[in-house]
């Protein structure tokens, strides 16, 4: 059989018939554990398992008897939203010794337990490895004691071992992202976000303390995420002499009419020498030095609280899921293994490669290699703290490089949440590179209009956390207006274009290409960095402002089923935005737990319809009382939204009642998710820097003049990394009669869903994690990935 084919098996080949699955968190609680030990449940369920709660962690497992309980469908329904972990976590010393070990495995294998599911840090995860080495002994251990039978031994002969790695602080080695980071990044931004507005009121510096003491994850990506002034994190230290130039920066801030700053130090902080750095000491020092007005706030267990954000639903699902067919492939001489995340998709890493690579960051930080401790946490981290110097501290006139270069940017098509983020970056990186930086107001409208002003940097001073573009933008193409275009590039004697946009800005670099044959003024490098809620741009799996959407669906479903609480029976039809493109239903419906997401891209009839009207009335015969159906806008004209929602009412007559909801703009509004900002933030540097580089190679006998496929490119993330894709040979990937990529990664998702809402569907496990070495060395722009 061909590589390829024993590649492409349905989960249908994966029983778990006669298999037990026991799910636990253990150690700190995380925003999206419950979210994992769902999907653990319900696919374990679903291929045929015994699956079962271990409640409070290793203490139940040792403690056993009402600890153990076997899990239903039911068990696990409406606790998606829901923070923490429903089923517990506590600290366990009983487990590091051999006796508590010893009831552990004789709990265990009591109720037939050979397969288990651990949610928790690198300290919980290690826990469970040395469990399963000992597994063997402890069996036999218990056969001498009589407490089981010699056959026992023979049918749970080997302990098998999944983690997931459920740790606010994201601090563990060969995952991108952790469960409960990204929810607690949001925890941060709102409160950084509030801050702001008083710390501006009265003039004021805010010193803010978050989590981290061993990685300083959280500290850096909110304070590239806020555009904070100064960041102190464990793995960087600052040079000796740090306060005073720290005190510069906060006084030359002032002095360019800022009336504010902010300081995120994690709590781990350390300098040089390893002693701390407090936040009382900070303030002491803004007070003594500047005089500044100082304030304190520490934010504490507020950043594992709350609701989970959407990426956490996906990312804990997925690995929920993955997780459990990680259980199903194992055998007796497989390792144990850890689920994590790279770019946007899942693999399977060795367990104690991860925690040895852990491990290795504290040794360096101890030994004051400091430099090293940065590289081991991986590239995304690297490139978060070098895109935070670059953007937070600005190089003296002096030493900026001279280019003589002008850079235009502009938004075009509808705004989506992290444009001004991607500005922000843009002009910044633009002016550290010595070029000239130019302002495109209102899109190609606002171009052929003249409306292009020189942009500084401080005239994007605190542009990261607001919605919308400040730039303004539309939709319109330069095809109608080339002529005016071209004259005012030469007036204004523009030598690249960055467009920051959706779908219309793709056909306006198309446009542009293809007017070069006509005006030299486009013969000169172009740019576009995706930007739309609606996800649908050929050559990238994702876009700036389709996070913050998503989050806007979700949270409004959260609210609607909450509206239902206590009364009768009800199904609940929500519309969501996209135009043809159904990734905001699709992933939504997974982040919120839908029964069903209909859209474009999967045709759907009558049938279908009455399918789901009857498999929700089955479930509404059961404990559940609430149902969730999501209907991308465009995903049929004639079963619209008034057509689902007066066929479910009709058929559900009894048995449930209905309720609609269009989300319509909103969707597109509020502060962009701190994933949007630090999107827009990275990918949009990245943009400039292949832009300077560009106009490096193009520049001959005292003009730019660059007119070959690679001078005009979208950049996108592609699975695991950010490409620039010249924007002609991406046309083939394009339906542009429905403004859609020809293939969508998301569709994957999708019987995902439908196995955690009860549908019977074929899981194609072809696209699972596969195993990897942590060790070995990620794609280059590995940190393009989803996780930030």
């Amino acid at each position: 059989m061909a590589q390829s084919d024993t590649k492409k098996i349905f989960f249908e080949n994966l029983s778990g018939a006669g298999k037990a699955i026991a799910v636990l968190t253990s150690g700190g609680d995380a925003q999206g554990m419950n979210a994992a030990v769902r999907a653990v449940v319900r696919m374990g369920l679903y291929v045929g398992a015994k699956v079962y709660f271990i409640r409070e962690g290793y203490q139940g497992m040792v403690d056993g008897g009402e600890n153990i309980t076997e899990a239903t469908w039911e068990s696990v329904s409406s606790m998606l939203q829901v923070g923490g972990t429903v089923i517990g976590s506590a600290r366990c010393k009983d487990f590091r010794t051999h006796e508590g070990r010893l009831k552990a495995a004789l709990n265990l294998v009591t109720l037939g337990i050979t397969n288990l599911c651990v949610i928790g840090g690198d300290g919980s995860l290690t826990g469970a490895n040395l469990f399963r080495a000992e597994w063997s002994g402890l069996l036999a251990e218990l056969v001498e004691q009589g407490s089981i039978e010699a056959q026992s031994v023979q049918n749970y002969t080997a302990l098998h071992i999944v983690g997931m790695v459920g740790s606010i602080d994201n601090d563990f080695c060969g995952t991108d992202m952790t469960i409960g980071t990204d929810s607690a990044l949001h925890r941060i931004i709102e409160v950084v976000d509030a801050i702001m507005t008083t710390a501006q009121s009265h003039q004021r510096t805010f010193v803010l303390e978050v989590m981290g003491r061993h990685c300083g994850y959280l500290a850096l990506v909110s304070a590239l995420a806020c555009g904070a002034d100064w960041v102190l994190i464990p793995e960087m230290p600052p040079e000796d002499g740090w306060e005073e130039k720290m005190c510069q920066k906060l006084s030359a801030n002032r002095a360019g009419m800022k009336r504010l700053n902010i300081i995120i130090v994690a709590e781990g902080a350390i300098d040089r020498n390893n002693k701390p750095i407090t936040t009382d000491c900070i303030k002491d020092l803004v007070v003594k030095c500047l005089g500044f007005d100082t304030r304190v706030t520490i934010l504490g267990h507020v950043q594992r609280g709350g609701t989970p954000s959407a990426f956490d639903r996906i990312l804990a699902s997925r690995m929920g899921v993955e997780a459990v067919l990680a259980l199903l492939e194992t055998t007796a001489n497989t390792p144990a293994w850890v689920v994590s995340l790279s770019g946007n998709q899942s693999v399977r890493l060795p367990l104690m490669e991860c925690v040895e690579m852990t491990q290795k960051v504290q040794k360096a930080m101890d030994e004051k290699k400091f430099e090293e401790a940065v590289k081991l946490r991986g590239r995304s981290f690297e490139n978060n703290l070098r895109t935070y110097k670059l953007l937070a501290h600005r190089k003296p006139e002096s030493e900026l490089p001279t280019s003589n270069f002008n850079v235009a940017v502009l938004n075009v098509g509808a705004p989506a949440a992290g444009m001004n983020a991607a500005v922000r970056s843009a002009v910044r990186v633009g002016i550290s590179e010595g070029h000239r930086m130019f302002a495109v107001n209102d899109g190609f409208e606002g171009f052929y209009k003249g409306q292009i002003k020189e942009i500084k940097w401080s005239d994007v001073g605190g542009w990261t956390g607001q919605g919308g573009s400040l730039l303004g933008t539309k939709r319109t193409l330069p095809a109608k207006h080339v002529g005016k275009i071209a004259e005012q590039m030469r007036t204004h004697n523009i030598n690249a274009l960055l467009v920051i946009g959706g779908f219309e800005a793709f056909l306006s670099l198309l446009e542009l290409l293809t007017a070069r044959g006509k005006y030299d003024e486009f013969c000169v490098p172009m740019i576009m960095v995706p930007a739309t809620v609606s996800n649908n741009i050929p050559g990238s799996d994702l876009s700036i402002g389709a996070d913050t959407a998503l989050n806007a669906i979700t949270t409004t479903c959260d609210r609607i089923k909450q509206s239902a609480s206590g009364t009768k029976r009800r199904v609940f039809i929500i519309e969501t935005m996209g135009g043809y493109c159904g990734y905001l239903a699709t992933v939504a419906g997974l982040a919120a737990g839908a029964d069903a997401a209909y859209i474009y891209e999967e045709p759907f009839d009558i049938r279908d319809l009455q399918a789901n009207v009857e498999h929700l009335t089955e479930k509404m015969k059961t404990s559940i009382q609430r149902g969730l159906v999501l209907r991308n806008e465009n995903s049929n004209e004639n079963y619209t939204t008034d057509f689902i929602y007066q066929l479910y009412t009709e058929e559900g007559k009894g048995v449930f009642d209905c309720r609609k909801n269009v989300l319509g703009h909103m969707q597109q509004g509020g502060a962009p998710s701190p994933f949007d900002r630090n999107f827009g933030t990275k990918i949009s540097a990245k943009a400039m820097q292949w832009v300077t580089k560009k106009l490096v190679e193009t520049f001959r006998q005292g003009r730019v003049f660059a007119n070959t496929e690679d001078s005009c490119c979208l950049l996108g993330m592609r699975r695991r990394a950010l490409i620039f894709q010249p924007v002609v040979q991406l046309k083939g990937e394009t339906d542009f009669v429905h403004r859609i990529p020809k293939e969508q990664w998301w569709l994957k998702l999708r019987p995902l869903m439908k196995i955690l809402a009860k549908y019977k569907t074929s899981y194609d496990v072809s696209d699972s994690g596969q195993l990897e070495h942590v060790v070995h060395n990620r794609p280059k722009d590995s940190d393009a990935s989803v996780a930030m």
